[in-house]
């Protein structure tokens, strides 16, 4: 089963994530997806550790900020009796657009990796928790990049709600499960305009 978790930054998304994978299972796999680029964010990747270390729930982390196919596919084969915690994927998606930034066909390379990632969730097996975030909330951003990136994401996590069972908005440490509430067009009792 594979489960969602978006929010806006600070929201309380990752922290309801893990506890959300450690009533699913006696242990977990954390799989890391961020780079260290700066001290801030050496300091934030170690105080995320430190919070899954005082939890007392065996994470096993791993860090992989490419190629998660390859390690979602690798785990779902191994059949390993643990619940997949991806957090996050919007650092995932940098990283690739990062990575194509000079090419001319950046973003149809970076929606690649996405459509390959949903078609790996959608056929995933196990337990899987997904942690997004919702970026499309704010102001435009001012630079193209950042457009490009706001854009993408909100791509991706359209992609990534259909195929998954769940999916959670966290807003102010208060988790909502969207798609049983989701209003549905051309159902039988929904009302159409």
């Amino acid at each position: 089963m594979a489960v969602l978790v978006t929010g806006g930054a600070r929201s309380g998304k990752s922290s309801f994530a893990e506890k959300l994978a450690m009533q699913g299972c006696e242990r977990g796999i954390y799989i890391a997806t961020s780079h260290i680029y700066d001290e801030e964010m050496r300091e934030r990747v170690g105080l995320h550790r430190q919070t899954r270390l005082s939890s007392g729930y065996p994470w096993d982390t791993r860090e992989e900020p490419f190629r998660l196919c390859g390690l979602l596919n690798q785990l779902d084969e191994s059949g390993e009796e643990a619940v997949v915690l991806v957090d996050c994927l919007t650092l995932w998606l940098s990283n690739w657009l990062l990575r194509y930034e000079g090419e001319e066909n950046a973003s149809a390379l970076v929606m690649d990796c996405v459509e390959e990632l949903v078609d790996t969730v959608s056929r995933y097996r196990g337990q899987l928790i997904l942690v997004t975030n919702e970026v499309g909330d704010g102001i435009v951003p001012e630079y193209p990049l950042g457009r490009r990136f706001r854009d993408l994401a909100g791509r991706m996590n359209q992609r990534l709600a259909e195929v998954c069972e769940q999916v959670f908005l966290v807003t102010v440490g208060i988790p909502i499960e969207l798609k049983s509430i989701a209003y549905r067009l051309g159902e039988s009792g929904s009302k159409q305009s």
